[in-house]
């Protein structure tokens, strides 16, 4: 049997990890200071391109009136709000040049790693932008501060929401998150899934690990690794390409605890892995909490 579309399911996982993974917190091109990015916008600000869903979503939310431009994202896409914004990409395509500057952006917002070449461009061209990453609780508030300064808003109604998400849980279970299966690939404390696990107080088993994974914050795992985890609950990503389904087949699968007990669960990769939307980061954290605050078998 071909092994080609093992290996495209695993590259398409590996790109949008890429993008999830490589950003750099919140840093101005220039500087990887956020006091200092806001020193340098412009006195005023009124047109600016966000290149990533959720810098898209935290513009509109602290001021519509200011988004021009954004990527072409499935999670925005329902808000008929979003629909009168120009759309620089589709999909995981790079973003028009030419759009962008067509829109005459004050500032450019968009993921460090996945966008330096155009970033680079705008720069040499006197356009402000902003790189960001959003691996942690702590660099979402950054970034909503961030933008929210730039915008010259208010950011307190947004970070005082966001809070409404997170209850920790005071009957932490071993935690096993897995985001891919050809490789096992599990995130650490240092990427987003991971801090979420941390700001609900469960106990995931690979957070101290380091391993040779070329993505920051997540650890290859051998399937024997997994059996010798055993964790009480498992956290599978559904990246549409049938990973979950295959994973029961998997030799260690009836053998683990959190199998045995049905505490098997099943997340979209918006949410859990890439923030994506204020929403999807919402909705994962209402299961989470859900998860976590379910007595143990």
């Amino acid at each position: 049997m071909s092994r080609h579309p093992v290996l495209k399911a695993t590259a398409l996982l590996l790109g949008v990890l890429l993008v999830a993974c490589t950003s750099s917190s919140v840093q101005q091109s220039s500087t990887t200071s956020v006091s200092t990015t806001t020193q340098t916008a412009p006195t005023t600000v009124s047109r600016v391109v966000a290149l990533t869903s959720l810098s898209a979503d935290i513009i509109h939310r602290l001021d519509k009136t200011k988004l021009v431009g954004m990527s072409g994202s499935r999670l925005l896409s329902p808000n008929p709000e979003f629909a009168q914004v120009t759309k620089v990409s589709e999909g995981r395509s790079q973003p028009s040049l030419e759009k962008i500057v067509a829109l005459k952006p004050d500032f450019v917002i968009g993921a460090a790693g996945f966008h330096d070449p155009i970033m680079n461009k705008l720069k040499s061209m006197g356009i402000k932008t902003l790189l960001t990453k959003v691996d942690s609780w702590q660099s979402l508030n950054d970034l909503t501060s961030a933008i929210a300064a730039i915008l010259q808003s208010d950011p307190r109604p947004l970070l005082n929401h966001y809070q409404t998400f997170i209850k920790p849980t005071n009957q932490p279970s071993s935690t096993l998150v897995l985001v891919s299966r050809q490789p096992i690939l599990a995130p650490n404390k240092t990427s987003w899934a991971g801090d979420l696990m941390t700001q609900f107080g469960t106990k995931n088993l690979v957070a101290e690990l380091q391993g040779q994974s070329q993505f920051g914050g997540y650890i290859t795992l051998s399937a024997e690794k997994v059996l010798e985890a055993n964790p009480e609950v498992l956290i599978l990503v559904d990246t549409g390409q049938g990973e979950v389904e295959k994973f029961k087949s998997e030799p260690f699968w009836s053998k683990l605890k959190a199998t045995q007990n049905d505490r098997v669960y099943t997340f979209d990769y918006y949410g859990l892995v890439n923030p994506g939307s204020i929403d999807a980061i919402e909705k994962a954290c209402t299961q989470l909490q859900q998860i976590f605050t379910k007595k143990k078998a």
